[in-house]
């Protein structure tokens, strides 16, 4: 008897997250000796008042479920921490949805605004999630390349792309893998796309307070006409170092946050009870915690980029984010895909092929990504164990 089809057309259109294969090959052939720059996570502590807020919460019984769409009190301390760094006055009882994590903020985003064969623009090499999220949404994503060595985009194929389908558009600054920041003229060259198409704006924000050097982030709701049609995904794992903890948000135009938490009600219900306590505490965190942030990744930023400098790749440093996308083709270990697996089983280090951030893996076989999250005797460590690589050259 011939069985059914028993998967969807949809599951069939992507993968599994490269990232979290090569973080798992790297456990399973070196266990504790592996050093992982591939998953952008870090290998130190969070902060002691996040940790011990959470514990307190938890012990004091806030164990239940928040409001669906976050508890109130956080959602006011994400309203409060917006306006001082955004400027922005935002409502926290009608554009704010507290979700399980960015991640899921985004795709409750998408999904709560798109409908079939609506087309949304992303920006080329993405963060992995983007495309299969537009996919589950049931849209078609149009894709638009940043070109080396400055990630720039051409504005006339920008331009091309948006037309009567055009609902939405993915911008990701500060950028995973490239490290770009877009600058103020590029989002107001978006902009004034989006305001004359009518179309809507999904920033992914997560990284916004790791700028190096002279950069600095903007957002796209500060950009004038652009308030009631952006959506800002943003959360905890990133700026706090509490990737595991899975608590993100989003805020959205009131019309938009009502569909943004009907979705996420019916994707998560809500996000930990305790987690958000601790994120009352993350969001009152004195600015000095934030310029001693940046600065301890800048450090760890300079370290990576020299010791891969020094081995011989073409690396480029990135303005935000962390993160190095670098090249590889004169090493001739073949392309990214086996460039990675030869670095994770003769060397210990994981990182990630290049092409696993493309809708055309051919575009990305030549560079692998770098993370540095991590304490500076690990990216000290990781660049020892490649030096070798050098003599490749």
């Amino acid at each position: 008897m011939r069985l059914k089809r028993r998967t969807s057309y949809k599951a069939e259109t992507f993968t599994e997250s490269v990232i979290r294969e090569m973080t798992r090959r790297v456990i399973d052939k070196h266990g504790a000796n592996g050093i992982n720059l591939a998953q952008g996570y870090p290998d130190f502590p969070a902060p002691q008042e996040i940790k011990d807020a959470a514990c307190r919460a938890i012990q004091e019984d806030i164990n239940q479920y928040a409001i669906t769409w976050g508890a109130r009190n956080f959602r006011e301390a994400i309203a409060q921490k917006t306006k001082k760094f955004l400027g922005v006055d935002v409502d926290p009882e009608t554009e704010i949805t507290v979700c399980c994590g960015a991640t899921e903020g985004m795709i409750s985003a998408l999904m709560a605004t798109l409908n079939p064969d609506d087309e949304v623009i992303i920006f080329s090499p993405f963060y992995e999630n983007y495309g299969p999220d537009c996919i589950l949404s049931g849209a078609q994503p149009k894709y638009i390349s940043l070109n080396p060595p400055d990630w720039s985009f051409d504005r006339d194929e920008l331009v091309s792309l948006f037309g009567p389908r055009t609902r939405g558009i993915i911008i990701n600054t500060p950028h995973n893998p490239l490290g770009k920041v877009y600058s103020k003229d590029e989002l107001e060259f978006i902009a004034a796309l989006c305001q004359e198409h009518d179309v809507l704006v999904f920033t992914d924000e997560i990284y916004e307070h790791i700028v190096y050097d002279d950069s600095e982030h903007i957002s796209m709701m500060t950009i004038e006409g652009m308030r009631d049609r952006t959506i800002v995904v943003n959360g905890l794992s990133k700026t706090y170092s509490v990737t595991g903890w899975r608590v993100g948000y989003v805020i959205a135009p009131p019309d938009i946050t009502i569909a943004i938490r009907k979705v996420h009600d019916f994707l998560t219900v809500g996000a930990a009870a305790p987690l958000q306590e601790a994120g009352v505490v993350a969001m009152q965190m004195p600015d000095e915690y934030y310029i001693k942030m940046r600065q301890e990744y800048q450090e760890r930023r300079d370290l990576l980029y020299q010791g891969l400098v020094d081995i011989g790749f073409v690396a480029y440093k990135p303005k935000g984010a962390y993160y190095i996308m670098a090249e590889i083709e004169k090493f001739g270990l073949g392309d990214d895909v086996e460039f990675a697996n030869h670095l994770i089983d003769d060397y210990g280090v994981a990182v990630v092929p290049g092409s696993s951030f493309y809708h055309n893996p051919e575009l990305g076989r030549g560079l692998v990504r770098f993370a540095f999250p991590k304490r500076i005797e690990t990216i000290a460590k990781a660049v020892e164990r490649l030096s070798p690589l050098g003599k490749l050259l």
